[in-house]
């Protein structure tokens, strides 16, 4: 277990009371592995101070960057950030060509940060119809961090829930139809493997700003049993401390995943208890 500077054992709680505590070096008793971020609220941030979108869009890459700071402090193995859906292709031209230009600017600015602080990329989403500046931008950042194992960076990008499962069902169909399967194998664990999320594990906590109280397309099948935390502050005033706060509201938490009370700890079924 992570000690503070003194030997005190430390946990999610008292880290977030310790701001002296030295940063972990390994995940804190009680924090998630997983750790899914909408960050919402970037347009209405900027509106609010009478500011053109991209200055909220600009600010909002500046909390990205202090989150992945705080989620390697903290230890976590997974950090999913939804930084752009299917549906944003729907906004205004201008508006898309800048988040477009703010995406290339984070990966040529931060990436070399990134892969010095361990962190490996993974863009999960559709790519087929990005321009090929783009997709050389994602596949770039994923082959230079591939090998780093500190903390996995997954980038919800040109990504829909929806239809990332019909796609899912899709090929589990095309493998029925070749033979290589039967439908009658189909099952939860078969059909995630078929998802971009394949490998991961679900997320345990899924954090919302912006005051909004929904999921939006995203991680729907890996959010069955996630815990929420919605928060009334705009991505761009999201900081460490918003961060620690819902870390330690979710180690407050008892997850029964449909059983009872003191089935599972720290989301594991303990030794000797039965499944309802």
């Amino acid at each position: 277990m992570p000690r503070a500077a003194g030997g005190q054992d430390m946990t999610v709680s008292s880290m977030v009371a310790d701001e002296t505590a030295l940063p972990a070096r390994r995940r804190l008793t009680g924090a998630p592995v997983h750790v899914g971020v909408i960050m919402d609220g970037n347009g209405r941030w900027a509106a609010q101070r009478g500011l053109p979108r991209i200055e909220g869009h600009r600010h909002g890459l500046a909390a990205l960057r202090e989150t992945v700071r705080t989620a390697l402090e903290f230890g976590l193995d997974y950090l999913t950030v939804y930084s752009f859906s299917m549906e944003n292709w729907n906004r205004p031209v201008q508006e898309v060509a800048d988040l477009m230009a703010l995406l290339k600017r984070f990966i040529r600015n931060d990436l070399n940060e990134l892969h010095m602080s361990g962190v490996k990329v993974k863009v999960i989403g559709a790519r087929a119809n990005l321009k090929a500046d783009i997709r050389a931008l994602l596949d770039e950042a994923e082959d230079r961090t591939k090998a780093n194992s500190r903390l996995t960076l997954i980038v919800a990008f040109n990504y829909g829930s929806r239809q990332e499962i019909a796609a899912a069902a899709r090929a589990l169909a095309e493998e029925v139809a070749a033979g290589l399967i039967k439908a009658s194998e189909i099952d939860e664990t078969l059909f995630a493997r078929h998802l971009d999320t394949a490998g991961i594990p679900d997320p345990d906590l899924i954090i919302r700003t912006s005051g909004e109280q929904r999921l939006s397309n995203f991680l729907m099948w890996q959010a069955a049993y996630s815990e929420f935390v919605f928060l009334p502050m705009h991505w761009p005033d999201f900081d460490r401390q918003a961060f620690s706060a819902a870390l330690a509201e979710f180690s407050a938490r008892e997850r029964r995943f449909g059983g009872v009370t003191g089935q599972y700890r720290n989301g594991k079924l303990l030794a000797g208890a039965a499944k309802t």
